[in-house]
């Protein structure tokens, strides 16, 4: 009789096996051809054996079929062979259509019809697009962190430089240290060398040249090398036209984001939902808010499901640099208080910027914010009244189908777990996260908890923006869904 207890170890370790076969499959998709990988919306490019099992156990949580390490091993060799052009590719959606429509054909033979629009494309752009941030705060070194990450393809975005005040005698070293170690988000992924007569960083292969100045305009980029670039803006300094043009003054640039609300004519884009609003011509753009990022998609397909009438936001959000550590002076009403003592009522205006993204929505969202006492993950609470009345399980299992095959999977999430709090979700790649198990609904009254990392969760967004402004983001495969009341029961089955 076999031991059940030596069964399973064994089980264990073939599973890693198969896991650590992956990898360089993985690894060579995105490095010689510039093929991103994922399940479900998450990427598997760096990923341990540990954290590839758990990937493929992910959609468990939303209700979903588990994607085996079998099915995903004989996709990413069918992919190997076929070497397809820049992509992202979803290798559980690409499995599923080819259970669904394969009617016997090799999986090789399958993808090659699928995929056929980017066999024998090219492996990456032309020339990458050099990205500077200005600034090196919380989401200036987040960002930092992914644009070195997303770099490994040689493709793409590549960071050049860092623009900062000069804080101390040894402010790079400094820099540098803030980057490689990290209180909430743990220890930079990598290896960093500081060079301090060059004043530059080497991340991971990436060399970062940092620049001091406290005037954007008179910055020469172009004597570094750097040419045509985008600017990040993560000072929130300057919010309106005049205050960002200074930036496009100096030499080297081309375009400037803002990593807070723009004012004025500037556009709030929230990657996902009004991305196509952006232009040639846009030389100024916004990636609005943390807040209104998590909540804008949402909110797109609440409303198109069951129509909102109207609502009120409220978000329980984490503390911020700009609130007091203990009590002191704050032109801020309440933020004076210490943060880490106090719950403290602000104002958001995160429920009326979701009307620049989502006009429909104009004039039909409040918003109001506690500030806690925890460093990152936050949590918005929609009441919304509908026009279409909404049962609980319907709710959330469109939710669910949404989170997982819908055009918005890379931005919602979704979750079913009566233990989870705030920390889980740190590090989370999607805007937002629907906490199932907390919706209410009843007749036209729907409440929805959506948990987000303002930090981590906001920067993946930031840098989807960036993407699309510089005509980087490889094309996404299989199509992303239309997803409605009528084909979610098809699309997730095991939900209701």
């Amino acid at each position: 009789m076999n031991n059940p207890v030596d069964a399973h170890r064994r089980n264990w370790i073939a599973r890693e096996e198969q896991a650590e076969h992956l990898i360089p499959l993985v690894g060579g998709l995105y490095r010689n051809r510039g093929v991103v990988t994922s399940i479900h919306g998450r990427r598997l490019i760096g990923l341990s054996s540990i954290d590839l099992i758990k990937a493929h156990r992910f959609a468990r949580q939303a209700g979903a079929e588990e994607l085996s390490l079998d099915a995903s091993t004989a996709v990413l060799e069918a992919l190997t062979v076929l070497q397809p052009g820049a992509a992202s590719l979803d290798i559980a959606r690409l499995y599923d259509a080819y259970v669904d429509r394969g009617d016997g054909m090799a999986l090789v033979d399958f993808l090659r019809g699928e995929l056929g629009d980017i066999l024998g494309g090219p492996a990456a752009p032309a020339a990458p697009t050099d990205v500077v941030l200005y600034g090196f705060g919380r989401i200036g070194r987040l960002l930092a962190r992914l644009l070195i990450a997303h770099a490994g393809s040689e493709s793409g975005l590549r960071l050049r430089a860092i623009v900062v005040r000069k804080g101390s005698e040894h402010d790079l070293e400094k820099r540098a240290s803030l980057l490689r170690r990290d209180s909430v988000h743990g220890p930079f992924a990598g290896t960093l060398e500081v060079d301090a007569a060059a004043g530059t960083i080497l991340a991971n292969g990436t060399l970062i040249q940092v620049i001091y100045s406290n005037d954007p305009a008179t910055v020469d980029y172009e004597a570094y090398g750097i040419h045509d670039a985008i600017i990040v803006d993560n000072t929130g300094r300057w919010r309106d036209r005049e205050g960002l043009e200074q930036h496009l003054r100096a030499k080297g640039v081309a375009r400037v984001l803002l990593t807070a609300p723009g004012k004025g004519d500037i556009k709030n884009i929230v990657a996902g939902i009004n991305s196509d609003r952006i232009t040639a011509d846009d030389r100024i753009l916004s990636a609005a808010s943390c807040t209104t990022n998590a909540i804008t998609p949402v909110l797109a397909a609440i409303d198109e499901a069951y129509g909102v009438r109207r609502g009120h936001v409220e978000t329980v959000h984490s503390y911020t640099n700009d609130q007091n550590l203990i009590d002191n002076f704050h032109s801020g009403s309440r933020r004076g208080r210490s943060a880490a003592l106090n719950m403290v009522i602000t104002e958001t205006g995160a429920a009326k910027a979701v009307a620049k993204a989502l006009p429909q929505l104009e004039g039909k969202l409040t918003g109001s914010a506690i500030r806690v006492p925890t460093p990152d993950v936050s949590l918005a609470i929609l009441n919304l009244q509908l026009e279409h009345p909404a049962e609980r399980d319907e709710l959330n299992s469109y939710l669910r189908a949404v989170s997982l095959h819908s055009k918005l999977r890379q931005q919602v999430d979704y979750i079913e777990s009566p233990e989870v709090v705030s920390t889980d979700f740190v590090g989370s790649h999607r805007a937002g996260i629907v906490d199932g198990l907390a919706t209410i609904a009843d007749d036209d009254t729907a409440i929805v908890y959506v948990w987000y990392d303002n930090e981590f969760g906001y920067s993946c967004q930031v840098v989807r923006v960036i993407e699309t402004m510089a005509g980087t983001h490889p094309a996404v495969l299989p199509p992303r869904l239309n997803v409605t009341l009528e084909t979610m029961k098809d699309l997730v089955p095991a939900a209701v």
